[in-house]
């Protein structure tokens, strides 16, 4: 379990390349500055941004493999965890889905500061997006998990990995899905809060998402 700011940079380290790990120190200090003109997430993080944004964010690397297909993030808000994902994977598309009109004028900075041309913005609601097939879907803190799956279910192949960091609300928000549905997911613990969890899972195709 990552219990430090220390131990959370060496995680990091250990997943990807010096330059990835250089463009994430930036993207932190960014993420402080731009935290003063718009509550991008909580300010008590910022003190532990590796252990609480960066290392939780990178630990969904680990269920998945290095390929290439599209990483799609839902309401990824200052672009975590899809930002963290393209930084740390920069040959892998990533594309960033985000409606707020601030936090979109945000990411696109950060994207272009990064140098990370495979990184898209959506700039809409999810509902106005095109619908492209995704290897992952991730979802840190977009919509309740019945909602999330209503939604994103389009763009799920059947193969698709869900990536869901819930928080300490995990397996809760799991016991809320149809039991059909339901079966096809499971938690994991996460290694940057022992009382966090990470709804994991594939939807299959043609499955109900609704009761």
């Amino acid at each position: 379990m990552i219990q430090s700011e220390g131990e959370a940079q060496a995680y990091v380290a250990d997943m990807c390349d010096a330059e990835a790990v250089e463009r994430l120190k930036y993207f932190v200090a960014a993420l402080k500055d731009e935290n003063e003109q718009q509550n991008l997430v909580a300010k008590p993080t910022l003190d532990i941004a590796w252990q609480r944004h960066i290392a939780d964010s990178a630990q969904l690397l680990t269920y998945v493999s290095r390929e290439t297909g599209l990483w799609l993030d839902l309401g990824t808000g200052a672009g975590l965890p899809g930002l963290v994902v393209a930084i740390m994977r920069p040959n892998r598309p990533v594309m960033l889905v985000e409606s707020r009109r601030k936090r979109i004028e945000w990411l696109e900075r950060m994207k272009t500061e990064l140098a990370l041309p495979k990184c898209e913005i959506a700039g809409s609601r999810l509902e106005l997006v095109e619908t492209v097939p995704a290897a992952v879907i991730s979802a840190r803190a977009f919509a309740p998990m019945p909602k999330l799956m209503d939604l994103s279910a389009r763009f799920s192949t059947g193969q698709t990995t869900y990536l869901l960091p819930k928080g300490r609300s995990a397996a809760q928000e799991l016991q809320t899905l149809p039991k059909k549905l339901r079966k096809l997911f499971h938690v994991e613990q996460s290694v940057t809060d022992e009382e966090a969890g990470i709804v994991v899972g594939t939807l299959a195709r043609g499955i109900k998402t609704k009761k």
